[in-house]
């Protein structure tokens, strides 16, 4: 089963420490970095890459704090991971669904990981463009609709939500400068907040800026990206964190830059054909990489907060056990 896989990781960007990292549910980082900053999930295409990434950033980031993540699962592949017991959060996919069916759909997966403390991001509303298999062409890509936010909260009491808000997937979104539809977000906000219900964390897909100097050295060394892809404004990362944008998901960017590092290598290398020099290129490229989206997403430095947040509610959770 090839699955696709966020790494949701707050972490002091340079700091080593005698911590050991620490998985948790992506609802409890939710909790500490709902109006604040943004959780940055960076997409691991399949289980190789998904050991290498984290051996990589505990040694790395010794102190680090993960959420192991299934991105766009269906019902069977959630299920797969709840009961896998290394997956501390699921998405459920079933957006391409009538509104009552994914209402159905999302319940059954929330039932059965909340039973064993797994969180449940669902989605409402579909992103354009191509991520893996899923492809959805701009004619049937559609906002998420702020007034049937709350009904689908109450029905599946999922943890947080996939929102159509203006982003797509894939490293062709845009022509031209685009921007996010905050108006969307606000009003998801404040219909959530009128209707009595604690604040719902929006997870924002599709959030690749998809830097234009990327796209250049990748050309320059040989590829045929067009040079029109266009992405996400990165400034605009944190005014919607600011309104509850609570995980931005970013996968081409991490591609780009495997790409350009493999690329730029071999061209300036052209006898070799041992792919261990440039992935040790790539190890800390990528690590600048998830560094400077940290930055823009707020959540540089917040890691001794979400550190004390976290445990404070385990050591909770552990007295009303006794």
């Amino acid at each position: 089963m090839n699955l696709e896989v966020d790494l949701a990781l707050v972490c002091h960007p340079r700091v080593r420490s005698t911590f050991t990292p620490m998985i948790v549910t992506t609802a409890q980082l939710y909790k500490v970095a709902y109006g604040k900053f943004a959780v940055g999930a960076y997409n691991i295409n399949n289980m190789e890459q998904l050991e290498a990434m984290i051996r990589t950033a505990e040694e790395m980031f010794p102190d680090a704090i993960f959420a192991v993540h299934l991105d766009h699962g269906d019902e069977e592949a959630c299920y797969d991971c709840i009961d896998s017991g290394f997956y501390s959060s699921v998405m459920i996919d079933a957006s391409h669904e009538p509104f009552e069916k994914n209402v159905a759909i999302t319940k059954r997966v929330v039932d059965r990981a909340h039973a064993k403390g797994v969180s449940v991001e669902a989605e409402l509303g579909m992103l354009g463009g191509v991520e893996e298999d899923i492809k959805v062409d701009e004619g049937h890509a559609c906002l998420t609709n702020p007034e049937e936010v709350v009904e689908f909260i109450k029905q599946t009491n999922c943890d947080s939500l996939a929102a159509a808000i203006g982003t797509s997937h894939g490293a062709y979104k845009f022509k031209g400068q685009q921007s996010l539809h905050f108006d969307v977000i606000e009003k998801i906000r404040d219909n959530v907040k009128k209707a009595g219900l604690p604040p719902t964390p929006i997870v924002m897909h599709g959030s690749s800026s998809v830097p234009k100097s990327e796209v250049e050295r990748i050309n320059a060394a040989g590829g045929k990206l067009d040079p029109s892809a266009r992405g996400v404004n990165e400034e605009e990362y944190l005014p919607a964190a600011k309104l509850g944008v609570t995980k931005v998901n970013i996968d081409t960017d991490g591609r780009l830059v495997w790409t350009r590092v493999h690329r730029e290598y071999f061209r300036d290398h052209p006898e070799e054909f041992d792919f261990r020099g440039p992935g040790k290129i790539f190890v800390k490229e990528y690590a600048d990489f998830i560094a400077h989206k940290n930055e823009k997403l707020g959540s540089t430095g917040q890691l001794d907060v979400v550190r004390a947040s976290v445990r404070k509610r385990q050591s909770a959770e552990a007295f009303q056990l006794v």
